[in-house]
């Protein structure tokens, strides 16, 4: 029986190949997925679409002009024309702006007070937890339309209130996901060595508990921006969010009502523009959730 020499050994692992690190691992599987990489394009190109409105939309979305009010797509208007003669195309284009950010902030606002309140009542326990909880519970108990609705109209129709009411009806959502992770990493050795060595609560919390339950959160937020697009223009369609004449794809649809049946583009090109920004935050979403799956590793 021979025995393997040091040499021989460190041969052996120079041969190995080096172990990969998370983000590319991440990285190697979000890539194989290509509904994911369809959906990070659509994505990525909208936000592009926002950033440089200023510089691809051919007219100003506020200019009107009755004499070409209602008209047809046409090479001068590429969606046509509303019934004041503004170019559709050029108020899409700069309603992404609108639209992206109503999303962002919305969602930003619902996974900072989500998370906060998740981490206080999975740590804390007992009676903490079981006051939040309930109380996330009890805004769950009411349809998250009705709920934003009642908000914005306490509030006043705005796009700032809007992103208010929207991102206060997502905070139970986050809460009880962030709680339910918490529950999982609180009982891990490493948070119990810090407990034991007299490591502050909130230090635990940011930097031992937080970091590892970030996963799960930030793929729930990417699949939450397209939810609450979906919601901010249903309020925006009632009249409750951006005010005329913003170039708000909700408030395009709500204006659009009243002539959809002369003039269908005004109401078909504002739709696709939702439709389209939602199915890609979905699919960038999903493919999110597969490459941080550890179990597909």
């Amino acid at each position: 029986m021979t025995s393997t020499t040091p040499t021989e050994l460190a041969a052996a692992a120079a041969l190995e190949p080096p172990p990969r690190s998370f983000a590319v691992d991440v990285w190697r599987r979000f890539r194989r997925a290509p509904a994911a990489i369809v959906g990070a394009a659509v994505v990525a190109a909208i936000l592009l679409v926002a950033v440089f409105a200023g510089v691809i939309a051919p007219a100003d979305p506020l200019a009107q002009n009755l004499a070409l009010g209602a008209h047809a797509p046409s090479a001068a208007h590429w969606f046509g024309t509303d019934k004041l003669g503004r170019d559709v195309f050029s108020r899409i284009v700069y309603g992404a702006r609108i639209s992206i950010s109503i999303g962002f902030v919305a969602v930003g606002l619902a996974i900072t007070v989500g998370t906060f309140v998740g981490l206080i009542a999975g740590y804390a326990g007992k009676r903490t937890e079981a006051v939040l909880m309930s109380a996330m519970d009890l805004m769950l108990a009411f349809p998250s339309i009705i709920l934003a609705i009642g908000i914005t109209t306490i509030l006043g129709p705005s796009i700032t209130n809007l992103m208010i009411a929207v991102g206060i009806v997502y905070v139970p959502q986050y809460a009880r996901l962030a709680r339910s992770s918490v529950l999982a990493v609180k009982e891990n050795e490493y948070i119990e060595a810090a407990r034991a060595i007299g490591v502050p609560t909130p230090v635990i919390l940011a930097r031992h508990v937080l970091p590892n339950i970030l996963a799960p959160l930030l793929v729930q937020a990417t699949l939450g921006v397209a939810t609450a697009e979906l919601e901010a223009a249903g309020l925006s369609y009632l009249g409750l969010g951006a005010r005329p004449p913003t170039p708000e794809w909700g408030a395009m649809l709500n204006d659009a009502r009243d002539y959809w049946a002369s003039a269908p583009w005004a109401l078909i090109f504002p739709g696709l523009s939702i439709t389209t920004l939602v199915l890609g935050f979905n699919l960038l979403g999903d493919g999110l959730r597969d490459a941080l799956d550890p179990k597909t590793r």
